[in-house]
């Protein structure tokens, strides 16, 4: 005997009353098999959505800003030694002021600090980098000890100029 006709005659042997509950059974398993493989997770991914989404957006944007940066890094005029040098001079006088000093030999700077900030630092790398188009070739920082005092820093850093 078949296994749908084994099944069958049980069906008919149950009492109509047996029949419903267990129909009811078979109704509340396939919902409940509904709601967990189908419904809970759709309804997960909905709930989550709308932060998904805002993390996407602050990436994009940054990703925008990144873009911005670049393509205006990509049009600048390329300096020349001499406008490089400049602006160097320039740049070490507004952020260290009597702080640092450079010399210029070839297509290399020497700048040497005393007692300067890492923010300042910091900061000035990024505007030698940006408008003076340098590249850091050699750093020699040591960190001041100066009780009560803030983190400064001592030392050299050698500059690339860039190529012509």
């Amino acid at each position: 005997m078949s296994a749908p006709a084994l099944f069958r005659d049980r069906w008919d042997g149950l009492a109509a009353r047996e029949r419903r509950l267990l129909a009811a059974a078979a109704v509340l398993v396939a919902a409940a098999l509904m709601w967990w493989l189908a419904l809970a997770p759709a309804l997960a991914t909905l709930r989550s959505a709308n932060q998904q989404h805002q993390t996407l957006d602050a990436q994009l944007q940054n990703m925008l800003a990144l873009k911005a940066e670049a393509t205006a890094l990509q049009t600048q005029t390329r300096a020349g030694g001499e406008d490089s040098r400049r602006a160097l001079e320039a740049s070490l006088k507004q952020a260290f002021g009597a702080l640092a000093s450079v010399q210029v030999a070839g297509g290399r700077a020497s700048v040497n600090l005393k007692g300067v900030s890492s923010g300042a630092l910091a900061n000035w790398l990024v505007d030698a980098r940006a408008n003076a188009r340098l590249l850091p070739a050699e750093v020699r920082l040591v960190r001041s000890v100066t009780p009560g005092a803030s983190e400064l820093w001592d030392g050299s850093l050698v500059l690339n100029f860039p190529p012509r």
